[in-house]
């Protein structure tokens, strides 16, 4: 979980959202003063209704036929995907994101949202991910970070805590968001 990517500084004002990784500094109320796994410190603030996710460390076993996961992975020379991490979705959450596009974790990486059709293997593991209009073969190695969501809380948002979230940048260049992805005990989140 400890994949480094670079958050670019140029973003236009009301850019699509721009992902966030990064530790909490410090909290005033909504405001969260955070530094990004770059260097740079960014502020944002969420929103009064904001959503709490929290990441938590689940074992491979997890990922099985008819899971929905998602997985940002590096392409391979043979046209196959290499999973940098997985997230195994709540089955409430089926159908988030499904597809397969471009990513920010690496350089040519992308995510692949959908079901998990076949697993082989019993140590590294290659999986099918279906999705509508496409499937994708991904190679998970054993030492690939494997999360799940849970609901979280405002508690959990604090000094210290290893977060993910999509920002968004107003015209006046202040940053916000509406969910928060905090990683459990400690955790860093992967994605």
């Amino acid at each position: 979980m400890g994949l480094i990517a670079s958050l670019g500084t140029a973003w236009a004002a009301d850019s699509a959202p721009a992902r966030v990784r990064g530790t909490i500094d410090q909290v005033e109320g909504r405001v969260l003063h955070i530094t990004a796994r770059n260097g740079q410190k960014l502020t944002v603030t969420l929103a009064a209704d904001a959503k709490v996710v929290e990441v938590s460390k689940i074992d491979i076993g997890a990922i099985k036929p008819n899971s929905y996961v998602g997985t940002a992975a590096a392409p391979q020379p043979d046209g196959t995907l290499k999973a940098l991490e997985v997230h195994v979705f709540p089955e409430s959450m089926r159908g988030t994101g499904d597809g397969h596009r471009p990513f920010d974790l690496g350089p040519n990486s992308t995510m692949t949202n959908g079901t998990v059709g076949s697993v082989v293997g019993t140590h590294d593991r290659t999986i099918t991910i279906n999705y509508q209009g496409g499937e994708k073969t991904v190679l998970v190695p054993a030492d690939v970070p494997i999360v799940t969501f849970e609901p979280g809380t405002p508690d959990e948002v604090k000094p210290g805590a290893h977060v993910i979230l999509a920002a968004t940048k107003a015209a006046d260049g202040s940053l916000s968001a509406d969910r928060i992805n905090v990683g459990k005990d400690g955790l860093t989140p992967p994605m």
